[in-house]
């Protein structure tokens, strides 16, 4: 099982280094490891910026949104401990 890490917040600096195309494969794979779980978002895209920060069309979420689901979507397939809201 991965260590657990803190969630990435919206407003880390690193959020503005990722490119469309980053954030494009990034929800390619969130498809692809949801899938098994039963979540789907076939529509999500990238959908714009705003203040350097690429925004995802699910509710226009942030990158790092993406990148802390794919992060519990990890643990789930690798059966991790049960989640904490």
């Amino acid at each position: 099982m991965s260590p657990r890490r803190e969630p990435i917040a919206p407003n880390d600096p690193r959020m503005r280094d990722y490119t469309d195309f980053q954030v494009t494969e990034l929800l390619r794979e969130l498809h692809e490891r949801g899938r098994p779980f039963g979540i789907l978002w076939g529509s999500a895209s990238t959908n714009g910026v705003v203040n350097n920060h690429i925004l995802v069309n699910f509710g226009n979420a942030s990158v790092s949104t993406v990148l802390n689901l794919l992060d519990l979507l990890r643990d789930a397939e690798e059966g991790g401990e049960a989640w904490e809201s």
